[in-house]
């Protein structure tokens, strides 16, 4: 009879595990910061625009299947006028007092963590929310074919 063959592993007993970030659900912001930006979208769905309450509302009668979107959603150190975290996509609402300076950082900063980001002035979902619909739709469409592919990319990638 032939010796029968073993998988032969080192012992890891005594190998540390590495550190992994804490802080912040995943993100590397304290739990203090984290509190206070879920606090401060918890008031901001509460004296929500006249756009945001618009938008939400039809967010909520649509038929999305899984991409739901969330209103006020915390991503990172960020808040989110809309999050749809299935497709890794934000929508930002313009409104005319807002700093824009503020706002391409925040864009840049989520769009390196792979978060695409719409943005859509709130007079615009006011006066034509069906073209507004349009191009969240398309977004999406794109969304769902970029991570399709990337999906695809990946399992070839594996096989080889």
């Amino acid at each position: 009879m032939t010796e029968r063959k073993t998988l032969n592993l080192r012992d890891t007993s005594d190998a540390e595990a590495p550190d992994l970030p804490k802080k912040g659900r995943g993100w590397k912001i304290s739990e203090k910061r984290l509190d206070a930006l879920h606090d401060q979208a918890r008031e901001m769905r509460r004296f929500a625009s006249p756009a945001h309450k618009a938008l939400a509302e039809r967010f909520a009668k649509a038929d999305l299947g899984r991409y739901t979107f969330k209103r006020f959603a915390v991503v990172g150190s960020a808040i989110v006028d809309f999050n749809c975290h299935n497709l890794g996509m934000a929508i930002m609402i313009d409104e005319e007092d807002q700093d824009e300076a503020l706002a391409k950082r925040r864009d840049k900063s989520l769009e390196s963590v792979g978060i695409r980001v719409m943005r859509i002035k709130a007079k615009d979902i006011l006066e034509n929310m069906d073209a507004v619909l349009q191009r969240i739709t398309a977004g999406m469409r794109i969304r769902i074919d970029d991570k399709r592919q990337a999906r695809r990319a990946h399992h070839e990638q594996r096989r080889s």
